[in-house]
């Protein structure tokens, strides 16, 4: 079955990615809280997979700044 918390947090950056632009604060929110639960209780391998959902959404955030 996996990590929940992984695939919670997988889940979550997928939908701020398309995210509508009234829905992108609260979802980057919802995104960022679930990668800091998820990476406490993964594996190496998943927090790395975890530091790269990171950086997305560090993308998204600075081309929605823009």
């Amino acid at each position: 079955m996996g990590n929940r918390l992984f695939q919670e947090a997988r889940r979550s950056v997928d939908l701020t990615k398309t995210a509508e632009a009234t829905q992108h604060e609260t979802m980057m929110l919802q995104a960022k809280n679930a990668l800091s639960s998820a990476y406490a209780n993964s594996t190496r391998a998943e927090q790395e997979q975890l530091a790269e959902m990171q950086r997305e959404l560090d993308q998204i955030s600075i081309k929605n700044l823009q």
